[in-house]
């Protein structure tokens, strides 16, 4: 929209959107998705761009969304020595840059640092670009082919990422980590933990009431007549009382 102010400030939303598996950034149209899990095909999607204005205007289009099951296997992750902050802001020219180079088109899939995210985009030098790559056919390019193209481009990347940081920027292709445990399989292992030690708690007191018993039987088979195991005194038939030789008798 070429309109300054509010009459040039757009706003984008996902029309009649009932499904749960795309949302969007209404400040810049991105669209991501949400839930996939499983799922596979083309996914339409009606779009929609509202200027603000005192009359309202709007236009629409209809994004195609292909979901290829077999798109994780082709997953290239890009390692580039700048701060997750800084790469957030410039993903687009990113992107560009990838695309003028591998000759494909590229998609951004995920951005991300291995420290603790509110950490690491003031702290961390490395930031993880997770990228695929599709041919003009729109099929996928197996990971080994752009791999080696990013190798065989590499310096030309990085000279045209310099541009965009201002500053010296290394891109390095890595293996993209293996799957985390899923929330189910987390809680099954804690909670398998938690059975344990309540398990081993269980079979020590049980354990301990046993020889706590034992040691009084000992008591009373050398003692006779024990009149409290804090105080193990016997009396005799004359009725006098005497300390058992083999126990010292205590004030406790």
């Amino acid at each position: 929209d070429p309109d300054s102010g509010d009459n040039g400030l757009l706003l984008y939303s996902l029309v009649n959107n009932q499904m749960s598996e795309f949302d969007i950034d209404e400040n810049t149209g991105q669209i991501f998705t949400v839930s996939l899990s499983g799922k596979a095909g083309t996914f339409y999607l009606e779009v929609q761009a509202e200027d603000q204005g005192t009359r309202r205007l709007t236009a629409r289009t209809t994004v195609n969304v292909t979901v290829d099951s077999s798109s994780s296997n082709n997953i290239v992750m890009v390692a580039l020595n700048q701060k997750i902050n800084v790469v957030e802001r410039n993903i687009a020219e990113i992107k560009r840059v990838l695309a003028d180079n591998l000759a494909w088109n590229v998609y951004v899939l995920h951005v991300y640092s291995n420290e603790l995210e509110r950490k690491a985009r003031s702290s961390s030098d490395v930031t993880y670009v997770e990228i695929i790559a599709f041919d003009e056919a729109n099929q996928e390019v197996p990971a080994e082919d752009v791999k080696r193209k990013l190798q065989e481009q590499k310096s030309n990347i990085e000279i045209e990422l310099e541009k965009i940081f201002l500053t010296t920027v290394t891109a390095a292709i890595e293996e993209p980590p293996a799957d985390s445990a899923t929330p189910e399989l987390i809680a099954t292992i804690v909670l398998g933990v938690l059975l344990a030690c309540t398990l081993i708690a269980f079979l020590a007191y049980v354990a301990l009431t046993i020889k706590r018993k034992r040691y009084k039987y000992l008591i009373k088979n050398q003692a006779g007549i024990v009149e409290g195991i804090d105080n193990p005194c016997v009396a005799y038939k004359n009725g006098s009382l005497k300390s058992l030789e083999e126990l010292e008798c205590t004030n406790n």
